[in-house]
């Protein structure tokens, strides 16, 4: 066997992936293609192809590698590839297919999970493979108690500040935590996170000039993200004698026509994913960036590291992440003055910035709109809808919207995610309220417009909480679809609330579940009334400060000369 392994070794160095499968299928017995082989097989599949026939083989390999496996000690590598191998699977079919794989595709996993658990327990790569499954679910409580054995597994790797954001950004998705919670969590990353010494570093600017070298980082900034909607908003016309800005992509795509456009608003772009802390830190210090934006906050891909060693001496958390980042270093926090209170300032790590009227405007998009008419007038029967991340979507949101579909007869809800989430829980959590039959899951569109054109299917749009929408909410009111928010206690959870007060439709904000309730069953109740209502969100919409870019980037960079000054 010995002389065996060592020939697969030398092939796989040489990177001959398919004369090693085909030796393996063709020249091997059953009984010779041990757990080990079959690891091998799945693991050059993937080497060769991602796509999704070679996915589904490679998966069907590891399962068997693991099944074959008697050795408990040697389970950790088939189990984590099974794990990868699946979960790139549904995303492949997901994004690549616009179609959800089979409710129980992860069960199996599950169960070997159950099985093994003290091997998941004690190895790092297992514990966060049956993390990704529990989000893929959405299974909200598993993925929170998993992200706490991340937490104390890392305990002595640079990696946990990675751990305690992604802890601290899925508690938005519950009810769990009161901003103190918040606000105690997010503190902890400033211990893990590295400070480099000085001598290392190029000079952090002291002077000030008569223009402000502005600086904004994320991962975001490219085609079909929502951050753009946003972004573009500021950037797209500002005072270049006052202003210059530069542009720092923390992503490995290559450009396209979102970055080719946001090229021509700026002084500069640099794609700084592939450099070190230590690389980015001196080039934007060389860059004698005044301030410094970052629109990522705890959420993915983030790169706080640099923040906590001060690329500018004014940094600020905008956009990206609508709760505070805890970091001692970042300075100053962007909100408008229906998201946090005066006196709950303290409950955020960061000095506020108000903005007066919305914290975030959206650009609207390239086309003309339309007024869509009612679905009600043609189907008889209300239809509400939400396309937001199914994560948001936690058992307190489905009993309310539940409790809305049994009160509004014959009504139906469409639910819709652009992530790669599964269906199942949420079917299974409806069901147990009766009303799952009421229930109707929409397919990922690749083509955003055809997304925008499933707005016309619905009649109201419900908001989820305690974590609203954000760029939902902005696309139901530019396609004319009223939304019902729930109002909450912190950044997060009035998202939805501020967007509806900038329209001036109180009468959409529901201050606790029953209100929730109470103001969706009577709108549904009242057909002519919605029509109006639609009528006028069409009709005003943007005229309000949701879509006015202009007095929004004024003001914007009014808010930062202030600070600079």
């Amino acid at each position: 066997m010995s002389n065996k392994a060592d020939t697969f070794l030398g092939l796989f160095k040489e990177k001959k992936y398919s004369t090693i499968i085909s030796i393996i299928e063709n020249k091997l017995t059953e009984n010779q293609r041990t757990s080990g082989l079959l690891n091998l097989k799945g693991v050059c599949r993937l080497m060769i192809s991602n796509s999704s026939e070679s996915l589904k083989l490679a998966v069907e390999d590891f399962r068997k590698s693991y099944y074959k496996e008697t050795d408990k000690t040697k389970l950790v590598e088939p189990i984590k590839n099974l794990i990868n191998a699946s979960a790139l699977l549904f995303e492949t079919e997901f994004v690549n297919n616009e179609r959800f794989l089979d409710d129980d595709f992860f069960d199996e996993i599950k169960n070997i999970y159950k099985d093994n658990k003290d091997l998941f327990e004690s190895n790092l790569h297992l514990i966060k493979g049956i993390f990704k499954v529990y989000k893929r679910t959405v299974d909200l409580k598993n993925v929170i108690k998993c992200l706490e054995k991340i937490i104390k597994l890392e305990s002595n790797n640079n990696s946990i500040q990675d751990a305690i954001a992604t802890y601290n950004y899925y508690n938005n998705y519950l009810n769990d935590w009161s901003q103190s919670d918040f606000l105690a969590n997010a503190k902890k990353i400033n211990d893990k996170l590295v400070k480099y010494h000085p001598k290392d570093l190029v000079d952090l600017k002291t002077n000030k000039n008569k223009t402000i070298n502005l600086g904004f980082i994320s991962s975001d900034i490219k085609s079909k993200h929502s951050v753009t909607h946003f972004l573009r908003s500021v950037i797209a016309v500002y005072n270049k004698e006052k202003f210059v800005i530069h542009l720092y992509h923390n992503h490995n795509k290559k450009d396209d026509e979102t970055t080719k456009e946001f090229k021509g608003y700026v002084f500069k772009t640099l794609h700084i994913n592939k450099l070190s802390d230590k690389e980015v830190i001196n080039i934007i210090r060389k860059d004698e960036i005044d301030i410094i934006i970052d629109l990522n906050g705890f959420s993915g891909n983030h790169r706080l590291n640099l923040f906590k060693n001060r690329l500018a001496p004014i940094q600020i958390s905008w956009c990206g992440y609508t709760n505070t980042t805890g970091l001692n270093e970042m300075d100053y926090l962007i909100v408008d003055k229906n998201q946090v209170n005066p006196r709950e300032e303290s409950l955020y790590s960061e000095k506020i910035i108000y903005l007066s009227t919305i914290w975030n405007c959206h650009s609207g998009y390239n086309f003309k709109r339309s007024e869509n008419e009612m679905p009600f007038e043609k189907n008889k029967f209300i239809t509400f809808g939400s396309f937001n991340n199914f994560l948001k979507i936690n058992d307190e949101v489905i009993e309310v919207w539940a409790s809305i579909l049994k009160k509004v007869e014959n009504s139906k809800l469409f639910l819709k995610t652009s992530t790669p989430i599964s269906k199942v829980n949420i079917k299974r959590k409806f069901k147990k309220y009766g009303v799952v039959d009421s229930v109707v899951f929409l397919n990922y569109n690749k083509n955003f417009n055809d997304h925008l054109e499933n707005y016309k299917l619905i009649d109201i749009a419900l908001d989820t909480f305690p974590w609203n929408g954000v760029t939902t909410t902005f696309e139901s009111i530019w396609m004319n679809v009223p939304v019902i928010v729930m109002d909450g206690n912190n950044f997060s959870s009035r998202c939805g609330s501020s967007i509806i007060k900038n329209l001036n439709l109180l009468n959409l904000i529901g201050k606790n579940k029953e209100d929730y309730i109470d103001k969706a069953v009577t709108l549904a109740q009242k057909p002519q009334m919605l029509m109006e209502l639609r009528k006028d969100i069409f009709k005003n919409a943007l005229k309000t400060s949701l879509f006015d870019k202009t007095s929004f980037s004024n003001e914007f960079f009014s808010s930062l000369e202030k600070i600079y000054n």
